[in-house]
């Protein structure tokens, strides 16, 4: 028993090794006009506050940004709410918790050690998230919530000035859903709070429509963009239960049909590729800050819709950050019925689509 142990563990572990390579030393010099060609994943320790929700707030693990760097990505994305560090009450809204700020210290600290660029973005910012609940003011229409996020934002700027634009950027608001000239304006303003502070730090602004429309009039912001590629949304969140219109639809495949048309490749080069080749034409470096498949999409699909978005995204130079690391849409403990994981570390391992995602 202990020797059939030992070889399949030797097994592993040697496949594994075909899959791994040296961790990048330099990390590229962004800049607004072009973003790296950053791959890697989103990191949830942060989402959501409190110790309920699909990922508990916590601690980041530094084994993943080890993991992360080992198999050769370059990027973590911090999806974070401001509720972890401060009260959901607006009357208290600038009252910050430093010893959980400094866990995303931590995270900043072993980017630079690992050789990844970290990106923060407020999921959840004052006023505003694309998950509910929703906040106890409007973002884009109650000046008390812009002037809190204002405050957060400045702060992290505050927090991480000095720190090199190829370490650290920052993502504002997450999956905006407004009008455009309401969002502008919060731009604007948090812009200039961070500028304030650190003249020179990068910062990306999602699309409109939950990050998939690019934002023209943002240009003259020298801003970063970062678009979404969860397109079409019955491949991509097949089964996923906080997505109503999907309640009744067939199993998916690939290509697919969707709102009355036939998805491939070509339909995701004209409607997801070439609105943003646009706006980088005028000067705008563009990013995937989220994509994926979740884990009830068959798996076979699933990678064939994956490997579609990711020669696009190579051809356009684009990088791009899955959603997740660990858990449903992820490589590790995604909790696929249909697939054949392999042990690694303690946890289960999707070794296909790991393979697949170092290839582009």
């Amino acid at each position: 028993m202990q020797r059939r142990i030992f070889l399949q563990t030797s097994l592993v572990a040697a496949s594994l090794s075909r899959i791994s390579f040296a961790m990048p030393t330099v990390l590229p010099e962004p800049t607004p006009r072009k973003l790296p060609r950053w791959r890697g994943f989103n990191l949830l320790e942060k989402f959501v506050a409190g110790t309920s929700g699909p990922v508990p707030a916590g601690a980041y693990q530094e084994r993943d940004f080890e993991m992360i760097a080992n198999w050769g990505f370059n990027f973590v994305r911090l999806p974070m709410s401001y509720q972890c560090w401060a009260t959901p009450d607006p009357a208290h809204w600038t009252e910050l918790n430093e010893n959980v700020l400094k866990e995303v210290d931590q995270a900043v600290d072993w980017g630079k050690q690992y050789g990844l660029h970290v990106n923060l973005n407020l999921h959840r910012i004052p006023g505003y998230c694309v998950n509910p609940p929703a906040e106890p003011l409007n973002l884009w229409a109650d000046e008390r919530a812009l002037e809190a996020a204002v405050f957060h934002w400045r702060h992290l700027a505050e927090r991480y000035k000095g720190r090199p634009n190829r370490e650290v950027s920052f993502d504002l608001i997450n999956e905006p859903n407004t009008d455009e000239a309401s969002y502008i304006r919060v731009v604007r303003a948090l812009v200039d709070g961070i500028r304030a502070v650190d003249s020179g730090r990068l910062i990306i602004a999602d699309g409109l429509q939950y990050g998939n429309q690019p934002v023209f009039k943002l240009a003259d912001l020298q801003l970063g963009q970062s678009t979404r590629g969860y397109l079409p949304m019955n491949v991509s969140h097949y089964g996923a239960s906080w997505v109503p219109m999907l309640k009744d639809a067939p199993e998916p495949t690939w290509p697919a049909q969707w709102m009355n048309a036939t998805w491939n490749a070509e339909t995701l080069r004209k409607i997801a590729i070439q609105p943003w080749q646009k706006l980088e034409a005028t000067g705008v470096g563009v990013h995937v800050g989220e994509w994926g498949c979740f884990n009830k999409t068959p798996h076979s699909v699933a990678l064939r819709w994956m490997e579609d978005q990711l020669k696009l995204w190579k051809e356009t130079g684009w990088g791009w950050s899955l959603w997740n690391f660990r858990g449903s849409f992820g490589i590790l403990n995604s909790d696929r019925a249909d697939v054949k994981y392999k042990l690694y570390k303690g946890m289960q391992l999707d070794e296909m689509m790991l393979r697949l995602l170092r290839k582009y």
